[in-house]
């Protein structure tokens, strides 16, 4: 179902269940600013999401809202679950959807990191 990312933040999303703990997942990388797991649905051979522990709907919401020391925190949060991975050489991709248009599914921004494989131009469905 399409976010609509100009909504309030809802605590009830699968997200902030899952940094509550109350939906298992399996912990990639964990710091005060971000949480890391596998995506459920993979469309790359690693997939990966990174989520802000804050309640931040959407980029648009972060980046309007979130405090300098988060925002900083997050990005770098990002970068070392790449570095983690081993993906900076050859490279990686970044994905984050915002709203119906940008096909976001959950409220809770999150940042779509893939990578293991050549991924050209464009992620197919």
């Amino acid at each position: 179902m399409p976010i609509d990312a100009t909504q309030p933040y809802d605590d009830q999303n699968i997200f902030a269940k899952i940094l509550r703990g109350e939906i298992p997942s399996t912990k990639l990388y964990e710091d005060e600013w971000a949480y890391a797991f596998p995506d459920i649905n993979p469309q790359a051979e690693l997939h990966v999401l990174v989520i802000p522990k804050g309640s931040y709907v959407s980029w648009d919401d972060f980046s309007a809202k979130a405090s300098d020391a988060e925002i900083a925190g997050f990005i770098r949060a990002v970068g070392n679950v790449a570095r983690e991975h081993d993906l900076v050489q050859p490279g990686y991709r970044l994905l984050a959807n915002v709203g119906a248009h940008g096909g976001q599914e959950v409220p809770h921004l999150h940042v779509h990191l893939f990578g293991r494989q050549f991924l050209g131009p464009m992620i197919a469905r």
